[in-house]
């Protein structure tokens, strides 16, 4: 591969966490900040108009959406750099990831991962996608369960499956980056709607998965 496709790979794989960063903070905490402004203008209204009661109230709920705010932005804090990765490895790194996203919004997370033998780079990749597909799931519908699978395939890759039953509907910019994310590590993509399961595979063959 030449140096100048591995540059325009980079500059596309840069281009792409941006979209996701930008996207993430503009459907979470912007929203979020969005609405404290106008519940804290209205708990002030409330409050020069001496209707103390509902200017408590008010603020009681400010503080519950600033909590998820906060818990939002430390979400996307840990995905940009996914310190439990290097340290637990992807099996412990993904079930804080699941729990975080999924487990508690009350959805039953099962997970099987088999990450013996994956490289650095294999377990970075495969990290990014289960993110991106947990965080998608429950952007558009919380799901009550989902699955997360990583296994060997007999010829020495790894297969991800990622399946959940919340709404169908999915960003195409989102199942877009994800597949360009498969065609970095010479995988193999497909994403479809089965009954009520949304799933998305990723396949890897054996000289990538030992990236």
């Amino acid at each position: 591969m030449s140096d100048e496709h591995l540059v325009a790979e980079r500059l596309l794989g840069e281009r792409a966490e941006r979209r996701r960063i930008a996207e993430q903070l503009h459907d979470g905490p912007v929203q979020h900040v969005a609405a404290l402004s106008q519940m804290l203008d209205a708990a002030l209204a409330a409050l020069e108009g001496d209707d103390v009661a509902s200017g408590r109230r008010v603020v009681a709920r400010a503080l519950e959406v600033a909590r998820d705010a906060a818990e939002e932005l430390r979400g996307i804090v840990a995905g940009l750099e996914p310190v439990m990765l290097d340290e637990v490895g992807l099996a412990a790194a993904v079930r804080e990831l699941a729990d975080r996203t999924a487990g508690r919004r009350g959805a039953r997370v099962e997970l099987t991962i088999d990450d013996e033998g994956l490289g650095e780079g294999a377990r970075s990749s495969l990290f990014q996608v289960i993110r991106e597909a947990l965080d998608q799931a429950v952007r558009r519908g919380p799901p009550s369960a989902v699955s997360v699978s990583v296994a060997k395939t007999p010829a020495g890759g790894v297969e991800l499956v990622v399946s959940d039953d919340g709404a169908p509907e999915r960003r195409q910019a989102v199942i877009d980056g994800l597949a360009e994310r498969a065609a970095e590590l010479n995988g193999s993509f497909e994403a479809g709607r089965d009954g009520r399961w949304t799933t998305i595979r990723l396949l890897v063959p054996p000289s990538a998965a030992q990236l």
